[in-house]
Order: structure tokens, then sequence, then C-alpha cells
């Protein structure tokens, strides 16, 4: 609901420098290193329109030149994403944009640049300088010359045609390789300049070199069914809301084949892709409701006056709702915090004709009169998830002011007045951007519904103990099978409250450990209770050596905290280890801002802490000599399937 202005500076209604002028103040004073945690807000705070590319561009300009090692040594926690740039033409404007694409989501961008024209030498050479910066993504940027660099200078349909399939094959050859060396591999599909089409005098000709060239970019995107560490971004719908796919002069007299508009597009997806490969994707989308889910305001027109369809305003409302209710279909979190008295809410939900949304479609609706911040933090509390794992959309400048300063990590979507253009603001970041969707994606509202019947027999119970031998959990603890690897992907580099050291995996890194059975143990916890399956929620990685087994990682997903399945996956470890003939099992525990409360874990079951002179927040060591193994907890029924290698069999 709209109820009023605020500038750039806060919920109060201030005015102040714009995010720009304040960057560019820093900059002029030698203090954007320092001041780098400040990007992502002075950004934020830009509210710029719907493709909102013009701005990052310009932030990436002022931010040119920074140095990464002198921002880490002022803010070391800063995310660093790793980039190698090549392709066919040159491609280094493009690294401006992308810097300040990657420092409004709080990224630090470490460049790394091949030379004109040398993009297969870049990927394929074992010691090129792109392949050793082992790279966390590498960009191949492909443009109409990777085609037309190959035809005849007569041509025609069919000699692209045949560049095509040798260009696919190239591709098709860099993508089996991209495991080793490139980090995830980024093609992109090549847009067709008017400059070569209409070379052709004929329509028929020029109508088969339409299909010829959308045949090679549908072969190009179905390269990632077979390549897991292949993305293909699609450039199509960049250039049918963007500028020219190029400017003729930059093209021509520096070999620049993508325009500059395009390439600020291209960069806003490599950042979404960037956070995505990080595990930083966002888990639930809250919305406002009066002009923001609904045409006008519910507590002044009553549930019947409100509209999602059947006026021109209505039916973009109506729009915006489908939209929310796909992005719901494949597993992002709804929820409702709204200025509204909540018997009003739920009678306008259960029963208004117009809506697509129901109450079922959201895990949590806080309809009260108390501030938004203060909402979102109880939504977030309610779902067991940090707040910077939510995405917050409402019309009111000044509630997104307010829940920008109370909640810094919340990602706020800037709607206005035109419904038309919800839809466009809500998808132009890629809150909720991911490498793969899996089952569990899928199932995820499902699951947070009946994590309230959880609730609901938690708050029943007389103590926690009792809650859980109510609850009847059950623990599947085995290796992992091959179609988890995704899923097993996302558990280790979304999940930040249980995770022993801080660390995350690609699912090509997991399918190579698995492949290593004799060496290293990778092993998958899949959960139930009497309410319903929770899938795959645990991951346990270790390595054996000299005897012993060292564990590398645990995984848990905050969905299953508190119920002892962490304490009975180590009790069943242990005994096996014991069972195996290891001498030892050994751990290792790394501080990070949101791991704090599994510290203790390895202590609770047994765990002696090696050394005394580990820094204040540094990592700590542990040793468990396996004498005496901890019991699986009486509440849990534990199915095991372990792998392992006995101390005494050989490799």
């Amino acid at each position: 609901m709209t109820t009023g202005a605020t500038g750039a500076t806060g919920a109060t209604g201030a005015t102040g420098p714009t995010g720009l002028e304040r960057l560019r103040e820093l900059r002029t004073l030698g203090l954007l290193e320092k001041a780098y945690d400040e990007v992502p807000a002075l950004l934020a705070a830009e509210e710029s329109g719907p493709k909102g590319t013009s701005g990052a561009a310009a932030a990436g300009r002022l931010l040119a030149g920074l140095d990464p090692d002198a921002v880490l040594a002022h803010h070391p926690r800063t995310p660093v994403v790793t980039v190698a740039v090549t392709g066919e033409s040159t491609v280094g404007h493009v690294v401006d944009p992308l810097t300040g694409e990657l420092a409004r989501h709080g990224l630090l961008l470490r460049p790394v640049l091949g030379e004109h024209g040398t993009y297969l030498r870049d990927l394929t050479d074992p010691g090129s300088e792109l392949r050793a910066a082992a790279p966390d993504l590498t960009l191949c940027l492909l443009d109409a010359e990777t085609l037309f660099a190959q035809v005849p200078t007569v041509w025609g349909p069919g000699d692209v045609l045949a560049a095509g399939e040798e260009a696919l094959s190239r591709c098709a050859a860099l993508a089996a390789g991209a495991a080793t060396g490139t980090g995830t591999l980024v093609l992109n599909t090549v847009p067709l300049p008017r400059a070569y089409s209409h070379q052709l005098l004929d329509h028929r000709s020029r109508a088969l070199l339409g299909a010829v060239w959308r045949e090679f970019n549908a072969r190009l995107l179905r390269l990632t069914e077979t390549a897991p560490r292949l993305v293909v971004i699609d450039l199509e719908p960049l250039v049918g809301e963007g500028g020219p796919v190029t400017d003729p002069r930059l093209a021509r007299y520096a070999k620049v084949q993508l325009g500059a508009e395009l390439l600020a597009a291209y960069a806003r997806e490599v950042a979404h892709l960037a956070r995505a490969v990080r595990g930083m994707t966002r888990k639930c989308l809250v919305l406002d409701l009066d002009d923001t889910l609904w045409d006008g305001v519910l507590g002044e027109r009553g549930p019947d006056g409100v509209a999602a369809a059947g006026t021109l305003r209505g039916e973009a409302f109506g729009a915006f709702q489908k939209c929310v209710k796909q992005l719901g279909s494949q597993g992002v979190l709804l929820a409702v915090s709204s200025k509204n008295d909540e018997d009003q809410v739920l009678a306008a939900l259960r029963g208004h004709p117009d809506l697509v949304l129901r109450e079922d479609d959201f895990v949590r609706i806080n309809a009260n009169w108390e501030p938004k911040d203060g909402n979102l933090a109880d939504i977030a509390d309610r779902l067991d998830i940090a707040t910077d794992a939510l995405v917050f959309a409402d019309d009111s400048p000044a509630e997104r002011a307010r829940v920008r300063f109370g909640l810094p990590g919340v990602a706020v979507v800037p709607l206005d007045e035109e419904p038309a253009l919800h839809v466009t603001r809500l998808l132009a970041d890629g809150w909720f951007d991911t490498l793969r969707l899996t089952d569990e994606d899928r199932a995820r509202t499902g699951e947070y519904h009946r994590q309230r019947e959880r609730r609901a027999l938690h708050e029943k119970a007389g103590s926690h103990e009792e809650f859980l031998r109510n609850l009847g959990v059950r623990v599947e603890l085995g290796p992992t099978r091959a179609h988890e690897f995704a899923r097993l992907s996302q558990l280790t580099l979304r999940t930040n409250q249980f995770n022993l050291t801080g660390g995350g995996h690609q699912e090509s890194e997991l399918a190579e450990l698995a492949a290593d059975p004799e060496g290293r143990l990778l092993l998958a916890a899949r959960t139930a209770d009497r309410f319903g399956d929770n899938g795959l929620v645990g991951a346990v990685l270790g390595t054996f050596a000299d005897g012993a087994l060292h564990l590398d990682n645990m995984w848990l997903s905050c969905r299953v905290l508190a119920r002892g399945i962490e304490q009975a996956c180590l009790a069943v470890l242990l005994a096996r280890a014991r069972a195996l003939g290891l001498s030892a099992v050994t751990a290792r525990y790394v501080p990070t801002v949101r791991n704090h409360r599994v510290r203790d874990l390895y202590p609770s079951c047994g765990f002696t802490r090696i050394g005394t002179g580990a820094a204040e927040g540094g990592p700590l060591e542990f040793h468990h000599d396996l004498a005496r193994v901890p019991d699986v907890p009486g509440h849990v029924r534990i199915t095991e399937f372990l792998g392992g290698r006995p101390a005494d069999e050989p490799r």
C-alpha cells in the first residue's frame, strides 16, 4: 500500500545524496576499499527502473581499479567471485557492468581477461592464465563472428549451417572439459545482426538463414542437458527488451561485437548466476497486499472491494499473482506482511473470486499493524531461515525504506503505482535463480505447511523431549544416489547455520568425490516423521587417511535442526568407524557468521579438542579415539547403509 515517499537515506523521509553520488564521493576520498561494505545498500537505494542496468554499469565504472586485496584487508569475509572472461571478439567491456552488478549483491569481482580471439587456447591449454586462476565462472562470450568468421566472402545459408556445425562441435568439446579448471563455464546464444541477414536479398533465403541460426542456438542451449558445469545464457529475451545488439563503429574498429546495453543486461544475468553458484539464492518472497497483490485498500473497500481481474488495473494485478504462483510452484516460499486486519485478509484470500493466490499458497500470513521490519523478522524466525533469505515486495517507499534500515539483509523489490510493471520488477534481479530445480524444491511449500503441524505438536507437548518422542523421527544414512547430486549440491551451498566449515560443493565435484569410495566418504541423510517425508536434508563428507577417518564437513538443513538427527548420524559414523578397525575419527570446525550454534556439536558427541592455541574465532580441531562411542538418541530410528574401507583393506 502506498503511504508516502522517502529519500535514499532512511525511513524518515529525509533526502540525501544518491547512491551513485555517495559512491563517487568515496572514490574521490580514496575510501572505496574501506567502505566496500556500504556499496550494496548504496546501490539498492538507487531503485532504478525495471531494467536497472545503467546504474550498475555506472557503479562499475566508479569501482574500476578497485584493489580486491585491499577490500579483503578491511572486510575479510567479503565473498569473492573470480571470473575469467574470454571470447571470439573483444570482451573487456563486460568488466565494468559486471563489477557493479556483483557489488550490488555484496560480491567482490576478481576478473581475469583473455586476449582477443584466443578463447580456444584460453579454455583448453592447462597452462593458460585463465585456467591457472581457478575461476568460479568462466565467461566465453560468443557473437556473430563465431560463425561468420568461418564463412567465405560470398556466402549463403548453407555456408552458415556448416560454420554452425563446426562452432557447435567446439562448444561441445569445451563443455565436456568444463569440470577441469574453468569452474562453471558460461556460453551464450548468438543474436543474428541485421547487417548480416539483410545481405541476403530474397526473403526465402533470409527465412532459411533465420531457421539455421535459431537451430544453432537451440542446439547450443541443449548442451546443458548433458554438461552439468555448463550454463548457456539466452540473449534473445535481453535483446527483446534492450537496445541494439551492437554498435557498428565499435564492432568495426574495436572488435566489440556486443553493444553496451546488451553487455550490461548480460552482466546482470551473470551476477544472478554467481549468486546461485555461491549458494546465495533467496528462499522466501514476502508480499504486501494493498496495491501490491490486488487493486485497492482492503480496509477501505472491504474484501469485496479489491480487484485482481475485471478491470484494466485489476488484470495487471491478476497477472502479477499468476507470476507469484509460478514462483511458488518451483519452491519459492510465499508469505504476507500487510497492515490490515487478519480476519479481513483471510476472508479475501479464502473467498474473493478474482484471486489466483489463496491462503494455502502462503506459509505465513502476518496481517497486523506492527512495523514491517519486525513482521519480516518474525516470518524468518517462524520459517527457521535467516532474514537475508527474504525478498520483500511492496509499493510503499516508506515501508521499503523501513525494511532496508531495520533489516539490511532483506532484498527489497521496488514496486510502484503502475501494476503493469510489477512482474518486470519482481523478476529483474533473479533473486530465486538456481542452477537446477530439484524435487525437494517443488515440494517445499508443502513441507513448510507440515512444519506448522510440527510446531503445533511441539506447543501441545509438555516438554521438548515429549515432542521428540511423539514426532517419530526416522533417518536413513547412506551413499548419495545418482539423481541426488543436484539436491546435495544445493544443500551444501545454501546451508549456513549447520555447516561445520562453511564450505560447499558443485554437483560435479560431489559426483567426483562419490566416485572415490576407497579414499572419500560421502553420505546423504534422508529423514521422515509422523507428518511425512522430509527428503534429503543432510550430508557428511570425510576422508580416509592413515587408518583414520577425517570428517571434512557436515551439513544439515535448518528445517530439521534440534531433532537429534545430527547426534544420531555422528553416533552411527563413530560406531561404523570402530567396526571398520579405524584408529580414530578427527574433525574440524571453522566458525562463520552463521554457524555458531554448532560450535559444540563435536564435544557433545565425545570428541576432544586438539590443542589450545587456536586464535579467537579461528578453526578448532577435534579427535575421537573410538574407545566409547555415543548411543543413537532413543527417539530416533535410524537405517544405515554406509560405505567405507576397513583399515586393513588395501586401496
